[in-house]
């Protein structure tokens, strides 16, 4: 699988290759990520998806 698919590439963690892989990685991220990760994670997520955006 290319790196590209992940929220985080160099580690190919987090896969976000389609939305129901998208939106598992944003709970794994919350559940087991560091602040750092749960921010890039999210960022890459919305990238991708802008639907998941949150709504303030």
């Amino acid at each position: 699988m290319a790196a590209k698919q992940f929220a985080l590439p160099k580690q190919k963690k987090y896969r976000i290759d389609d939305l129901p892989h998208a939106r598992n990685a944003l709970a794994r991220v919350s559940a087991h990520g560091s602040p750092a990760q749960k921010k890039a994670v999210r960022k890459a997520v919305v990238r991708k998806y802008p639907s998941l955006k949150r709504k303030k």
